[in-house]
């Protein structure tokens, strides 16, 4: 399963992050909460942990879940691959 989140950054630069299994994982267990409920239950929240977490976990950035989130405007769901 992936899921594709279309993020922008408040600098203007957009750029689409595949959140995977890995990333999927990290959401269950810290939001207590299935990501087969995301499409009932979604918050802006949990689309941007999930960004943040690819981001982390690939390396594309250093900070801290609070401090990435303050260099984001935007992020929506592309599509959901399964």
């Amino acid at each position: 399963m992936q899921i594709n989140l279309l993020t922008t950054f408040s600098d203007g630069n957009k750029k689409t992050i595949s959140a995977t299994a890995a990333d999927l994982v990290a959401f269950e267990a810290k939001f207590d909460l299935s990501v087969a409920r995301l499409e009932k239950e979604v918050k802006l929240t949990h689309l941007l942990f999930l960004a943040w977490h690819s981001e982390k976990r690939t390396k594309a950035t250093a900070l801290e879940f609070e401090a990435w989130v303050e260099t984001v405007i935007g992020v929506e769901a592309e599509e959901v691959k399964k």
